[in-house]
């Protein structure tokens, strides 16, 4: 069936045809009528009037055949051709595996089976051609993916911006320390992505003011600049920032390039280090070193006063001695009490000089156990191991003084099994390697302490007791004598167990995230409008609800989020937002078999009031996109009154644009948008599966629009507008 526009041109040709055979028939009757004699005239009606209504019928009838004709001409010769083209240009310019149907008449259907055939060359052409492309790309390829796969995995949080301040790589690490920073503040949670400003996370004139040093520096010669600064985060946390230059072909006229060696600044690396808890550490010892050296010298001055009046009054009877005697014994006992709550407290900072490790201990035993049984054909077994223990460990040289201390007692007393137990001791955590039989003696550990290690001939640049120290640990033996148990014990610092929305969050990520886009580094902040940008230059955030129902207005509330974001043409499925809410209302049973959202589900969710501020910092310098926009932004709207939130950006909607590319196409529903663009539809009736559709149907549109002329966001606006669909309202 036509479309809309189709059927009124065929209603506009089929009236034109009518009219003109009534007057041509009423002109030929006229002039007949004319040249008729009266008794002609007279035995004309009275044949006539009695068969009046056979008259018109037969009309009637040869109007409706003539009616079927044109239509079937029309069909065949007109609208076939119409969607002829529109499949042509979707071949064209989005799905090169289309094919066109063989539509119309004889003539244009053997038209469309040429059209197939060379789009089949050309389809081979092109396979053929990005072929060779794929060749010559794979060495770029594989240096890009090194590149992606070493900042995915390093523990440094690094960003990357361009001089305007636009966040061009990220790694994981850093997505997830921004996470964390803006812990309290669910606006600032989505500030981090490709294409957003990094001075919505750091304060502008810090970063001005290093890249002037940088500049004044490589000014100067220095071949490496890099510039320090601290600053805190929203929420009150201090980080500290080192930034180094990214260097660049040398632009026209630039002094500064000329005077850095024909280079210029192109961005700028930023590795980043929350320190709050550095700068805690510091202050916690500070204060405690205060108060072991206030108390110490208050001690000591009691101490002192009883040890010279023992000395200055030898003869003082037996009761006074004792007291004089007791005072120094419970003065010297709190000073070493205080000197150990010192040690216990402060033991974590005592690490600080030697990066260590956060790892959990289940996995070091483990560990532990496969390197002695492989190295030194030794059984081992677990004894007892604390279950989520996590511990700050330099594991390498732990595994390496474990696997010596095993094979000591190997070579020295021929045990036959060890066995290891792990449990907490405050802020430390004690390791034991357990044996029966043997007995050891302390000079015997101490010995061993001091020694090289040595394991299956290999040698340690370590002893036993710098690694010890490297921990801020102890080890010493002891035996139980019920059970005849004997033990050598280590203690380490423990650690602080990981958050389990961080694990969540690593456990969603994807090995090789699309953190990176250098391709932004070409680009420019252009000063004409908004309006005028071209489409395949802006940044988009593509998103979609799911609803308790179809009515804004009558009640219906939002039950899920899902938005993702196209930067520099590209679909950034791992930049997102799906969060369910809790609508505060019962939802409708007809819609989840739809969406799959039950009341158990959005229980305990956060409102709409908490979600909004964070999906509104998420579109942040954005236009945004849905399918049937109108629909979800009028949900947003009704929101504005209670939330404070409202959306001022530009809005796109698919259907609309859809209705503009393919008017003779029946339907424009996202489903038969993606069969014809050749979109495999993954997802749908959840938000961020909706909205990830959707991302990929609007990529495939750009082109399309491009060919039909429109090319920026104002003509875009513009076609929409002008469609039949943009008169519905909710």
């Amino acid at each position: 069936m036509a479309g809309r526009g189709g059927r009124l041109k065929l209603a506009l040709v089929l009236a034109g045809i009518y009219l003109l055979l009534a007057v041509l028939f009423g002109a030929l009757g006229a002039v007949l009528w004319a040249d008729m004699k009266a008794a002609e005239r007279e035995a004309f009606l009275a044949i006539m009037i009695p068969r009046i209504e056979l008259s018109i019928l037969i009309i009637l009838m040869a109007w409706a055949v003539l009616g079927m004709i044109v239509h079937a001409i029309y069909r065949a010769y007109v609208l076939a051709p119409l969607a002829l083209r529109e499949q042509a240009l979707v071949m064209v310019n989005a799905n090169p595996g289309l094919r066109l149907q063989e539509l119309g008449a004889a003539e244009i259907r053997t038209l469309a089976q040429v059209v197939n055939a060379l789009a089949e060359q050309r389809e081979s052409l092109q396979r053929d051609v990005e072929d060779r492309i794929r060749e010559a790309k794979s060495s770029i390829e594989e240096e890009r993916n090194r590149l992606a796969a070493l900042m995915s995995e390093l523990t440094q949080s690094v960003v990357v911006c361009n001089l305007e301040g636009r966040i061009l790589l990220y790694n994981n690490r850093a997505r997830l320390q921004f996470r964390a920073l803006s812990e309290g503040d669910p606006a600032a949670a989505g500030l981090i992505g490709l294409g957003r400003s990094i001075f919505a996370i750091l304060e502008r004139n810090l970063i001005t003011h290093a890249l002037e040093n940088i500049q004044q520096r490589l000014t100067r010669g220095s071949q490496q600049p890099v510039a320090n600064f601290v600053t805190t985060s929203r929420a009150g946390q201090l980080i500290r920032v080192q930034m180094a230059a990214v260097m660049g072909a040398a632009r026209g006229g630039e002094v500064e390039a000329e005077e850095s060696g024909g280079r210029a600044i192109a961005g700028y690396i930023l590795m980043l280090d929350n320190i709050t808890r550095n700068m805690e550490m510091e202050s916690q010892r500070d204060e405690l070193l205060q108060s072991l050296t206030e108390g110490s010298r208050a001690s000591l001055g009691i101490v002192r006063a009883a040890v010279e009046n023992l000395r200055d009054y030898p003869d003082m009877d037996a009761v006074q001695r004792d007291r004089f005697v007791g005072i120094i014994r419970e003065e010297v006992g709190t000073m070493s009490q205080r000197l150990d709550r010192t040690a216990t407290e402060f033991s974590e900072a005592l690490m600080a000089r030697w990066p260590l490790e956060d790892m959990l201990g289940e996995d070091l035993i483990e560990a532990a156990r496969r390197h002695i049984e492989q190295k030194l054909t030794l059984a081992t077994k677990i004894e007892a191991v604390a279950e989520g223990l996590w511990i700050k460990v330099d594991s390498f040289s732990l595994l390496q003084g474990l696997t010596y201390l095993a094979s000591r007692l190997l070579d020295e007393y021929d045990i036959r099994e060890i066995r290891f137990r792990l449990e907490p001791a405050g802020r430390l955590a004690y390791i034991d390697l357990l044996w029966s039989g043997a007995v050891m003696g302390s000079q015997t550990l101490l010995s061993w302490e001091i020694d090289p290690m040595n394991v299956a001939g290999v040698n340690s640049p370590l002893s036993l007791r710098e690694v010890i120290d490297r921990h801020g640990g102890e080890i010493w033996f002891e035996r139980e004598k019920a059970s005849h148990i004997s033990f050598i014990r280590l203690l380490v610092p423990a650690a602080a167990p990981k958050k389990a929305i961080e694990a969540a969050t690593l456990l969603r990520a994807e090995s090789r995230p699309e953190y990176y886009d250098f391709d932004l580094f070409r680009q420019n902040e252009a000063s004409q409008a908004l309006d005028d940008r071209l489409l395949s230059e802006m940044t988009y955030t593509v998103f979609d609800t799911e609803t308790t129902g179809l009515e804004p207005s009558a009640g219906d509330e939002i039950i899920q989020i899902g938005a993702t974001r196209i930067v520099n043409g590209r679909l950034l499925k791992s930049e997102n937002i799906d969060q369910i809410v809790d609508p505060r209302r019962s939802l409708r049973p007809e819609g989840i078999p739809i969406h799959g959202i039950t009341e158990d589900m959005v229980s305990g969710q956060p409102t709409i009031g908490q979600v909004l501020p964070a999906f509104h910092a998420f579109c942040g310098d954005t236009v945004l996109v849905a399918h049937n926009a109108a629909f979800d932004m009028r949900f947003l709207q009704l929101k504005e009154a209670s939330t404070g939130i409202c959306f001022r950006q530009p809005v796109l909607d698919t259907l609309l644009l859809s209705a503009v590319i393919h008017p003779n196409q029946e339907s424009h529903k996202l489903e038969a948008i993606c069969a014809r663009l050749g979109i495999n539809v993954i997802g749908r009736h959840t938000a961020l599966g909706d909205a990830i559709v959707t991302g990929e149907v609007f990529l495939k549109m750009i082109p399309l629009l491009a060919e039909m002329g429109i090319r920026t966001l104002r003509e875009a606006r513009e076609a929409a507008e002008r469609t039949y669909y943009a008169r519905v309202k909710y």
